[in-house]
């Protein structure tokens, strides 16, 4: 039997007495039993290690991009802390720069978590702790002192507690079709949907493709970021799409059948997913200038897989498919999964309308208004794949946690200062090699 609204939130509530909420500013770095880049290097396995020099070059940036390109370390101290075994689907990378805005399949713009490679069912405070310290460490990114980014990070806090209580008082069906508003009156979320608005898949062609010698269309040579995949590769990652194509709807299958293959090549993506196996596809619709992306990369498991043991995935792929599925009310129309070989593949229109975080535009209070969003945003998700009634019972109102969680955002952004050091440290003594420059 069910339990019914007050049941469900006294049993939440109940969870403070294995974690409360004070116990959640906790850090505990004395207990800290790894190396971080013992950690970053295992997290390397089964990647294509002649990459790996760009994503190290990438981190090299600043502490905020070493965040990005570290999850592993900070699945590894979440791992080893309490927590209040209230799970939900995390998005399990979720950072400022994780929001962004993209096409729904009805061709408007949403704003909303982009990225579910690490997706996995886990504690939902484990998402929340990760993007309030990506705020502190964004916004020292971004030129804020540390009062005003702890400041952020409270409001973050704040702002999903907040929207955790409001869900459980509405009805299910209501929660899981939400819309977060109020996002075009915030300037960092305006700019990505602008972005959005001018990103066509026109600007792609320009940017990837050339005419080769009989005039058909191909991808540039524009190493290190892309080139073109030739021969029984290119075969191969083609063949692949018939498995594909079977885990489609049917009406869905339709769209994908009018679309035909031109050419492939590899892109070398983002921050934490460099050295990844990550194809793209060039299909061609009704005519050259109907084009299409489809991106086909590697999944490898969750980082925190080693940390959930009973969190077992036979596909990878699926896994960060039905994650996004599961956290998302609107999500990609062709999104998929195949493999390749022993490896599995997330497949997903390539730049469909997208639109990213800028860092410049969190400057003035760019940051807090961010922060309330994606207070707002992680809520949802975790509403529409937990039960917003248990982790409202463990919130309360929200101060005492909000606090806590600030303070927990503080700490961690220290500790990812020190790790970035003793990283930048290991690239001096050439420990880890970093690629040049990019241009």
């Amino acid at each position: 039997m069910i339990a019914n609204l007050e049941e469900r939130t006294r049993f939440g509530k109940s969870r403070r007495e294995t974690v409360s909420r004070a116990a959640q500013a906790e850090l505990r770095p004395k207990e800290r039993r790894f190396d971080p880049l013992d950690v970053l290097r295992a997290a390397a396995a089964g990647r294509v290690h002649q990459l790996l020099p760009i994503k190290y070059a990438r981190m090299k940036v600043s502490p905020f991009a070493f965040f990005r390109g570290a999850v592993s370390i900070m699945a590894a101290d979440l791992g080893r802390l309490p927590h209040s075994g209230l799970n939900v689907q995390l998005c399990g990378d979720a950072h400022v720069q994780n929001l962004g805005s993209f096409a729904a399949p009805d061709g408007s713009l949403v704003f909303d978590l982009n990225d579910f490679d690490e997706s996995i069912r886990g504690p939902w405070e484990w998402d929340v702790k990760r993007m309030a310290s990506s705020i502190v460490l964004a916004g020292s990114a971004s030129g804020h002192v540390r009062a005003q980014s702890k400041a952020a990070a409270e409001i973050f806090a704040e702002s999903y507690c907040r929207a955790i209580r409001e869900f459980s008082n509405l009805p299910i069906l209501q929660v899981a079709r939400r819309q977060i508003h109020r996002q075009q009156r915030i300037q960092p979320v305006h700019a990505a949907l602008r972005q959005s608005q001018r990103a066509r898949p026109s600007d792609l062609l320009r940017k990837f493709i050339e005419s080769g010698s009989r005039g058909q269309a191909r991808f540039r040579n524009l190493r290190p970021g892309c080139w073109r995949v030739p021969g029984q590769t290119a075969r191969t990652v083609l063949d692949s799409l018939a498995a594909y194509r079977e885990i489609l709807t049917p009406d869905r299958r339709h769209l994908f059948d009018l679309f035909r293959p031109i050419d492939v090549g590899f892109k070398v993506v983002g921050t934490g997913s460099v050295g990844l196996r990550d194809y793209v596809v060039l299909f061609e619709g009704n005519g050259p200038q109907d084009a299409m992306f489809l991106q086909i990369k590697q999944e490898m498991p969750s980082a925190y897989a080693h940390w959930l043991p009973n969190s077992v995935y036979p596909h990878q792929g699926r896994r960060a498919a039905e994650g996004q599925r599961a956290v998302q009310p609107i999500s990609d129309l062709l999104l998929g999964w195949t493999s390749i070989g022993e490896h599995h593949y997330l497949v997903r229109q390539l730049n469909d309308h997208k639109g990213s975080i800028d860092l410049q535009k969190l400057c003035g209070g760019g940051l807090e208004s961010l922060a309330q969003v994606a207070g707002e945003l992680l809520a949802r998700g975790h509403a529409r794949s937990g039960d917003a009634c248990e982790i409202g019972g463990y919130c309360g109102a929200g101060a005492k946690l909000a606090r806590a969680l600030r303070d927990f955002a503080s700490q961690y952004a220290d500790q990812t200062e020190a790790d970035y050091a003793k990283f930048m440290d290991a690239i001096k003594r050439g420990k880890i090699k970093v690629a040049e420059a990019e241009g």
